[in-house]
């Protein structure tokens, strides 16, 4: 009966009796009529590697941007949120402040600037799919990245040149350094409402690239109105005679429309130096 057991076990597995004795015990391999030919499977082939589709969605580098900016904001929010109640006057306001308490706190200045760099960053990731929609070879190499970091570095350098401008002409042409702080803080809060603007409309970029030309002329709408409502404080602030009006035209076309023009131009050439 043990025996028989033992050969049904080895013929449902493909062996004698013998293959399952182990070595050494003393059977004689005479015994053995005929090698066993052991079925081995043989695995299925590996399945070839996807890539990953190149997009800013998909990109390690991107990504970790978009988490660091969103971190800082977070951290400066609890200590810095009244800078949302405040930021109506910051945009609107022409009143020289005479308390000292009316100036924003270290906390919502670290919170103006972490909305600063929010608007950089969505500046960067549309300025890139734009870039993309218009020219898809310049972004051929994969770069995603590399060019996110690049495209939003080169809106913070706008940011940067543009508020160093209106420094300069606060000190130049308005009599009281309030005005020029009024000034500033109106270009300031613009900037830091734009990124907010943008934020969720880049989202909808990335997550539906089917859409992008809508968005773009939303994203242009919602870059126009911030500017205008920059641009209606400083003309309130300018503004004393018929005189004042010339000059408020030739920074209109000086600052506010030239520059954004030759703004894309300069990003189209840093994708292709970064490509390089």
């Amino acid at each position: 009966m043990t025996w028989q057991m033992g050969n049904d076990v080895a013929d449902s597995v493909g062996m004698t009796y013998f293959d399952l004795l182990p070595y050494g015990c003393g059977y004689d391999t005479a015994f053995v009529n005929a090698p066993v030919s052991h079925h081995i499977a043989v695995p299925e082939p590996v399945a070839a590697r996807q890539e990953r589709p190149v997009s800013p969605l998909h990109d390690t580098g991107t990504v970790a941007l978009l988490l660091l900016v969103f971190l800082l904001v977070a951290l400066n929010f609890k200590k810095g949120h009244k800078y949302f109640s405040h930021l109506g006057n910051y945009l609107f306001s022409v009143r020289r402040r005479q308390n000292t308490f009316d100036d924003h706190t270290v906390s919502e200045t670290n919170l103006m600037l972490a909305l600063i760099a929010n608007t950089c960053v969505m500046g960067g990731i549309i300025l890139y799919l734009a870039v993309g929609y218009l020219s898809p070879s310049l972004l051929a190499g994969g770069l995603v990245a590399k060019l996110i970091w690049g495209l939003s570095g080169y809106v913070l350098l706008f940011y940067l040149l543009q508020l160093l401008l209106y420094c300069i002409m606060g000190y130049t042409f308005l009599p009281d350094k309030a005005y020029t702080k009024l000034l500033v803080d109106g270009f300031n809060a613009s900037q830091a409402v734009l990124g907010l603007l943008l934020c969720p409309l880049a989202f909808v970029m990335l997550l539906s690239p089917s859409s992008l030309l809508p968005l773009f002329y939303v994203a242009a709408i919602f870059y126009i109105l911030c500017r205008i409502v920059f641009v209606c404080k400083g003309f309130r602030i300018f503004f004393n005679n018929l005189a004042s009006l010339l000059y408020f035209i030739l920074y209109l076309c000086s600052v506010e429309i030239v520059p954004v023009i030759l703004s894309f131009t300069g990003a189209i050439f840093l994708c292709r130096f970064l490509q390089s």
